[in-house]
């Protein structure tokens, strides 16, 4: 049984005491102080883990200076905190001991546009790709491009003053901040813009707090102005944390504070609001994909594609092009990136030109091409071909390939995983090949492998190298590779933080600047935070402290990890593998990704955060000496004894703390479309580990009566349709609703199908399935069948959707024929039930292997039970499933669309699909599929871009999740289905037709269904 597992962590007095004083004031925000939400943000995208003592979510500036105003009372001197974003950053830098103060949750807003003087006014938490898709209808976006877009936010931009493709013509983030809205350490409200020089000197002169601020600032730019230029190398990427050469202009008659706060990572200020401005939209844009047979080739050469005025110049090495291959993302982009015939492909460059005039871009193109022709006739510098797309569209898709291959390095196999923590050094382009040269020798010395990609127009290489950080050995490593790369970097004129900031790393800071410049970065520090409460530890600390720069070697998450034993961690390698990079925060609410995360904006409710929950509560089970794998071997059994303890251990669950129970609210959270498992770079399959988990859980507690229920809809849907209309008259009854949702904690019931599928297949005269017959039937004859599996809701709840799938088939030429029903399993496995899925996995497989002998195609209806076939069953029998395949609809469609008869329909309705979750991610060809089947048919079929309805089976029907459930099909679905006919909608999951008929009051049809009705009419 599983034991009470209470975590040693827990929040001081002093903070606990910050926390209630707090709550009692006129904070308005949230205030969070369970061990899942402080473990939530203890991690970033990089090697460290710190655990947080609070995490606290302000709705405003005014809470932001609550905060920060109690924290400067004497009591609470030893408060600490550091402000949080996107939680994207490689290098630590919004870790903290104290409290994170998250602006992504609630403060998250685009204030004020004005377009005439090209500005926007941004709440902190505003992710940069939202702000895009805002600025997009006006004709502007904001420039600084990260990999990290649909996630980081303005903020956490801000504050490492980020950057990205095409920084050598848009510049970093500091040189498009108009204006920033910062709170200060004392509770003060800070308002920075560009001043005129002489107004500076005069508010110097002031005793207040802003006028002691400008005057040290003064003091440690202006008079130091020579020595800052002679020490700072001349890098497009240059970041020294507190920008002491950029805060004046180069002709010194302006002075702009928000100069010395963006990079500084947020030690020196809360940042809350941002003035940007804007960039129009190039009119005119082409991408030429150069390939190479060599990275030294691609990097030797990309000196002379800035020197050809390229927009920006992107490359990628052989192994994180080879990891994009077998990624989700590659069936986007495989036409834009064909192999050489007879070369080998081992690296690449992305080269964009944009502007307004193409004339100008055609010229340099052309020059450019005459260029690469001579080259690859030649022989010459590598060059073994190219390609060329001016279709946005497909410049999207390459870019969204570029940007996930950064996560990818970390789905590579072994234990050994590529790690950000020197992977932003920049040199002066020029010296970038032999810098690397040397770089990998370095690296090829301790026999180890790497990734490499970046922006080598700006001199900039991501360089991962592959290190186990459960190995302490390892881990030293990583200590002496970093200190070697500091000066390997110095050797080639660069710098070890070219664009991902200090960090952990700012030990290396007093090195770099020389003790002149560091005092002077300290005295900044002092006047804006002299108690060193703003993210202590990071870039330097006040003059007078005596407190220690974070470190190198300080506590990751290796540490916490090792402790786990190698079996449970190869077992759980879902929960293991996650390496923080945070693709599952997509704000768009357009992506399937983790539709939960995006309704409730909590990091625990993210594949991510149930990731980071499983590994320490493997670790806690680990410090109470229980074997988790043998556990899982004896979850079946049950006796008199050990059902009184669960009913003792239900009754004080309220009682005792037990972390458990906050595992358990996260996962339950999870709607187990599996969009993590195809869309995550590391296939971090939550539903996998969520299932694991219930099961686990349930050995201590009571099951829920609507978990039996919910994995017991096959058994009892078959014997419910034996009389579907007096089950529909007591389930549409407000008694049982009212019974349903406060006992069983189930609403909105779905009702049975009335006639049923069985009366449906009788009444239109469907051969019946006997396998004795088709077993004596000739292959010729056989070649004219195809086999119906059914699935617990179409068949029972949607019969007639089936119905028509037969009726589809039948006009094509070919005779249907239903199996009979087969529990799939999946309400099992999503349950949790996993001792009861396995019998039944392999009971079906056993049938269906049977079937499959006789060569005749067997398709399904919904895609969630389709696709469990193919992956839970792999799972759980693995060699056991047998070879047998089932396929949905639009495969089978597809597959046989040219021997089929297809006949050429008439329709002046132009039909718009709305895809299945699952569906569009586990096969991301299907939307596309269903189009090319409409245009077999000459009909016109748009796809149509929507995230999750929020039904997913049936978590939709749950109590505990309705109003989530509604909210999401309100963020991405009820525009979109309120604004095109009825006519025209179709839906391929039964989930989210019946969403949207019960958001909408109406069902829209499955494509299938679309096809029969033209089909009986033609």
């Amino acid at each position: 049984m599983l034991p009470r597992l209470a975590p040693k962590e827990l929040v001081s007095a002093r903070y606990q005491q910050f926390a209630q004083q707090l709550e009692n004031s006129s904070y308005d925000g949230e205030i969070n102080c369970q061990y899942s939400a402080r473990l939530a943000v203890a991690t970033d995208n990089s090697v460290y883990q710190q655990l947080p003592q609070l995490v606290l979510h302000p709705k405003s500036i005014s809470d932001v200076q609550t905060i920060t105003d109690l924290a400067n009372q004497a009591e609470f001197q030893e408060i600490k905190f550091s402000a949080r974003g996107g939680g994207t950053g490689t290098n630590g830098q919004s870790l903290t001991p104290g409290i994170v103060v998250d602006l992504s949750k609630y403060m998250n807003n685009i204030l004020d546009i004005n377009v005439e003087e090209r500005w926007v006014k941004v709440q902190a938490g505003v992710v940069k790709d939202q702000l895009n898709a805002f600025l997009k209808p006006y004709g502007f976006f904001f420039s600084p491009d990260l990999s990290t877009s649909n996630r980081a936010t303005i903020g956490g931009m801000i504050n490492t003053d980020a950057s990205g493709q095409g920084s050598l013509v848009y510049g970093k983030t500091s040189d498009h901040v108009l204006g920033l809205i910062s709170v200060l350490a004392n509770g003060e409200l800070l308002e920075t813009k560009p001043i005129g020089l002489d107004v500076a000197k005069a508010l110097a002169k002031e005793n207040s707090t802003m006028g002691k601020i400008t005057a040290q600032v003064l003091a440690s730019c202006l008079d130091k102005r020579d020595a800052v230029l002679n020490k700072f190398p001349r890098l497009n990427r240059f970041l020294t944390g507190y920008d002491l050469e950029n805060v004046l202009d180069k002709d010194l008659k302006q002075l702009d504070l928000s100069r010395i706060i963006t990079g500084s990572e947020g030690s020196l200020a809360v940042v809350c609001e941002a003035k940007l401005n804007l960039t129009p939209i190039p009119t005119f844009k082409t991408l030429i994909n150069i390939k190479y047979d060599s990275f030294d080739s691609a990097l030797r050469h990309s000196p002379f594609l800035v020197e050809a005025q390229a927009t920006s110049v992107e490359t990628i090495d052989s192994k994180v092009l080879n990891l994009a291959k077998t990624d989700i993302v590659w069936h986007s982009v495989s036409d834009l990136i064909t192999d050489v015939e007879g070369q080998t492909m081992d690296g690449l460059n992305i080269v964009e030109y944009n502007t307004e005039d193409e004339s100008w871009m055609k010229a340099r193109i052309d020059q450019l091409k005459q260029r690469l022709d001579s080259a690859i006739t030649n022989k010459q510098g590598g060059v073994i071909g190219y390609q060329i797309t001016s279709d946005l569209s497909s410049i999207g898709k390459l870019y969204a390939m570029r940007k996930k291959a950064v996560g990818l390095l970390g789905n590579t196999d072994g234990s050994q995983k590529p790690l950000a923590f020197a992977e932003d050094t920049a040199v002066p382009p020029e010296n970038l090949a032999d810098f690397i040269a040397e770089f990998r020798a370095l690296l090829d010395s301790y026999d180890l492998h790497y990734g490499m990609f970046g922006h080598v127009d700006a001199g900039v290489l991501h360089v991962r190298p592959a290190l186990d950080m459960c190995d302490p050995e390892q881990e030293k490593l990583l200590r002496t590779l970093s200190d070697e790369v500091v000066k390997l970097t110095a050797k080639y004129g660069g710098l070890m933080w070219g664009e991902h900031g200090k960090g952990y790393r700012s030990e290396y800071g007093p090195d770099f600047f020389g003790e002149e410049l560091f005092t002077e970065l300290r005295k900044i520090k002092t006047v804006f935070d002299q108690h060193n409460k703003m993210n202590p530890g990071k870039i330097c600390t006040p003059i007078s402290s005596s407190e220690r720069l974070v470190s190198v070697d300080d506590t990751k998450r290796g540490y916490y990890d090792r402790q786990i034993p190698v079996t449970v961690k190869e077992s759980f390698s879902h929960a293991l593998d996650c390496n923080g990079n945070g693709l599952c925060f997509n704000f768009d609410p357009n992506s399937p990704m983790c539709p939960s995360s995006k309704v409730t904006r909590d990091r625990r409710h993210s594949p991510k955060g149930r990731a980071g929950l499983m590994r320490e509560w493997l670790r806690l089970l680990e410090d109470k000496g229980v074997d988790v794998l043998s556990l899982e071997e004896n979850t079946s059994g049950w006796s008199v004894q050990q059902l009184l303890s669960k009913v003792r251990n239900q009754l004080t669950k309220h009682k005792k703390d037990d972390f458990s129970h906050e595992v358990m609210d996260a996962m339950q959270g999870c709607l187990a479309c599996k969009a993590c498992a195809s869309q995550c770079p590391i296939k971090v399959d939550i539903p996998d580990l969520r299932a694991r988990f219930i099961q686990l859980y349930h050995t201590r507690y009571m099951r829920p009566m609507k978990d039996h229920l919910v994995a017991n809809v096959e058994s009892m849907a078959p014997v419910m349709a034996k009389m579907p209309r007096v089950v529909n008259a007591v389930l549409n009854s407000p008694i049982y609703d009212k019974f349903s949702r406060a006992t069983i904690g189930y609403a909105d019931t779905p009702l049975l199908s009335v006639p049923t599928l069985k009366n449906l297949v009788i009444e239109k005269r469907y051969e019946l399935f006997d396998l004795n017959y088709f077993s004596q039937l000739s292959q010729e004859a056989r070649d004219q069948y195809v086999f119906i599996v059914q699935d617990p809701f179409t068949s029972f709840y949607d019969a007639q959707t089936v119905e028509d799938l037969m009726s589809v088939i039948k006009h094509l030429g070919r005779k249907p024929v239903l199996l009979p029903f087969k529990p799939n399993g999946k309400p099992q496995h999503v349950k949790g039930f996993l001792d009861r899925f396995a019998k039944t996995a392999r009971s079906a497989s056993d049938f269906l292997n049977q079937v499959s002998q006789l060569n005749i195609p067997m398709i399904g209806l919904d895609a969630s039970l389709v696709l469990c076939y193919r992956d839970e069953y792999q799972q759980v029998l693995g060699e056991n499933r047998g070879d047998f395949s089932v396929l949905l609809a639009h495969e089978w469609l597809f597959e046989q669309k040219e021997q089929l008869n297809v006949p050429q329909l008439n329709s002046n309705i132009v039909f718009s699909l709305f895809g299945h979750c699952t569906e569009k991610t586990a096969l991301p060809n299907s939307e596309s599929q269903w189009q090319a089947i409409f245009e077999q048919f000459g009909l016109q079929l748009n796809n149509v871009s929507v995230g999750c309805c929020g039904m997913a089976g049936t978590y939709g029907h749950e109590v505990s999740n309705v109003n989530n459930s509604k909210a999401l099909y309100k963020m991405s679905w009820q525009d979109k289905v309120n604004n095109i006919d009825q006519q025209q909608m179709l839906a391929t999951g039964f989930s989210c037709r019946s969403q949207v008929k019960r958001m909408a009051k109406f069902k829209p049809k499955h494509p299938v269904s679309a096809l029969n009705e033209l089909l009986i009419n033609h």
